[in-house]
């Protein structure tokens, strides 16, 4: 009987978490506007990855170095359009909501010689975000990123929990929206 009465519990219980996220995520979808429109958010979390990636000077990062934190994780390249287009975008939102709690990080994945890199943060002014490097693509492989820009948003226990593909305005008032409300869910 115990047995019984506690798998009616554990169910209620999984029940009620899956009702609260859908509705959480549908609330989250109604403050998409514009190209916002093609974040899409996940119904259950997915692994997020432990494959290393790069600073310029060698150091040694993990997806973990950021649990605790929303983040906005942007897989980029110099010679992307649309990755260059968005990237200034990047950098106002992590001036105005970088904080303990929300970090965008950006990953140029695959070939970019480092001073392309630098040069296009100085032609764009780029002073907020870190320069991260993915040479060999193999966090942008396991996280299966097919193309690019992709960006990813990642919950404090570093699941991805909605994707976007291509390009969009990150400091928009629908996409500031949309990270306000993650955070004031934690």
């Amino acid at each position: 009987m115990r047995y019984l009465r506690s798998m009616v519990l554990y169910a209620g219980l999984a029940l009620t978490a899956t009702t609260a996220a859908a509705t959480d995520i549908a609330e989250l979808e109604a403050l998409r506007e514009g190209l916002m429109q093609k974040l899409n958010f996940h119904e259950v979390p997915r692994d997020g990855s432990n494959v290393a990636f790069f600073d310029p000077d060698g150091g040694k990062h993990t997806l973990a170095d950021y649990q605790g934190k929303y983040v906005v994780l942007n897989f980029w390249a110099t010679w992307c359009t649309p990755c260059r287009k968005e990237m200034p975008s990047l950098d106002r939102l992590q001036a105005e909501m970088g904080s303990d709690k929300f970090e965008v990080v950006p990953v140029a994945t695959s070939r970019n010689p480092m001073p392309a890199i630098k040069r296009f943060f100085e032609q764009e002014n780029i002073a907020e975000l870190p320069i991260l490097l993915d040479p060999s693509r193999e966090l942008a492989a396991d996280l299966a990123v097919l193309s690019l820009p992709v960006t990813m948003i990642l919950n404090p226990e570093g699941q991805e929990i909605a994707r976007l593909i291509g390009d969009a305005e990150w400091d928009s008032d629908s996409a500031k929206a949309i990270f306000a409300a993650l955070l004031v869910e934690e």
